[in-house]
Formats: structure tokens, sequence, C-alpha cells
């Protein structure tokens, strides 16, 4: 979903950094071989969590939704040098692809892959992140959030993506479109929350960007 003019919008991209060759080979990969390509960050969100983790340089990350490990290699790009990340996904028939390019970006010996349910997985990681990124399945983003707020150290960032949902959050809602309920929740919750500051980016689906106090 874009919420800009299709002409600001193709402006706003062409006048962006470009994604590096190995995301472009990743993005057509995965759009030739995977079910349900939308699921990318794409070249111009990736490029803004790319800057988002220059701009921390953190030395720990969590990633709740790996896919085919296009936002993981993004947010590499800024970690530091002794840096690591964490990246959860449900679908273990995505690893090998992910492999091949964890492999080939050069990051390989910094990304810990973890197979199973976040939900389970996270209580049992016992480690403060400087950067967390959620993007997984919406109706457990409450949850999420409440497993990680506490593994967070002070000055850390979580980024939530697809907040905006296809517009789906200001449209009347359905009341068995739980995923939309849920992100009503999750948006409310972030913005209410005193341990932290958030600011909601209209950035293609929507990206919020959350500060620990």
């Amino acid at each position: 979903m874009h919420f800009l003019p299709e002409k600001i919008d193709d402006y706003v991209v062409n006048h962006s950094q470009q994604e590096p060759k190995i995301l472009q080979e990743l993005s057509k990969e995965t759009w030739q071989k995977v079910l349900n390509p939308r699921m990318l960050s794409g070249a111009f969100q990736g490029r803004v969590l790319s800057m988002i983790s220059k701009l921390i340089k953190p030395t720990s990350i969590l990633e709740i939704g790996t896919y085919t490990g296009y936002s993981a290699l993004c947010l590499a790009e800024g970690m530091s040098s002794e840096g690591q990340i964490i990246t959860i996904d449900k679908n273990e028939e995505l690893e090998t692809l992910q492999n091949k390019y964890f492999e080939k970006s050069g990051y390989r010996n910094k990304i810990k892959q973890k197979v199973g349910n976040a939900i389970e997985i996270i209580p049992n990681i016992d480690e403060k992140f400087d950067l967390v990124f959620i993007d997984a399945d919406k109706r457990n983003y409450v949850n999420y959030f409440h497993l990680i707020i506490d593994k967070m150290n002070s000055g850390g960032i979580i980024l939530s993506d697809n907040v905006l949902w296809s517009g789906k959050i200001v449209e009347e809602l359905n009341p068995k479109d739980v995923d939309t309920k849920v992100l009503l929740a999750y948006n409310k919750l972030l913005n209410s929350d005193e341990r932290i500051e958030t600011v909601l980016l209209p950035i293609r689906d929507g990206l919020t960007i959350s500060r620990v106090k």
C-alpha cells in the first residue's frame, strides 16, 4: 500500500539510496520462488532499516519474522563490529534460501537463526537488545511487545512494520478481522506506554519507531 501519490512516491524512491546488488538478487529470487513475495521489506524500506541501524550502530539485534532474510541483511549493515542478530521465523522451509544469502553477504557468523514459535522462543533468550524489528504475524504484535520490552537496553529502538495495514486501521472494523483489531490495540499501546516514545511513519505500509526511555 502506497499512501503517497504515485509520482511523489516514485520521486522519493528515485532520490533515495538504491539497494545493494546482493539484495536485488535476493528480492528477485524471492519473487521467483517463494509464496507471498509482497512480504519482503522491499528496496526503499530496506534502505530505511539500514539507515536506522547505521545511526544506532547496535551490538544486539532481535528480528521477529525472518522471511527470506532481506530485512536481516539490511539491519546487519549498521551493526557494530562485534554485533549479532538473532532472527526468528516459524517457516523452516525458508532456511536454505536465507542461508544462501547470509553466506554471500559476509554476515553469516553474525546472524543466528531460530526456527519456531517466537512466543515460545523469546522468553528463553537471555540477552538485552539495542534494536528489535517486529515483522511477523500481526495478531501477536501486542504479545511480542510485552515479551521484548524488558529485554531492551535504555535508548534501544523497537521498529514495528505494517502498522497501517493497507489503511484498514482507519476503516470500519470487521468484527472477524483479528489482525486489524490487534494492530489498533498495538498502535494505541505504543502511543500510551510510558516506557517508550513513539513516532509512526507513513512509509509504505507503516513503520513505527519506538525509543525505550
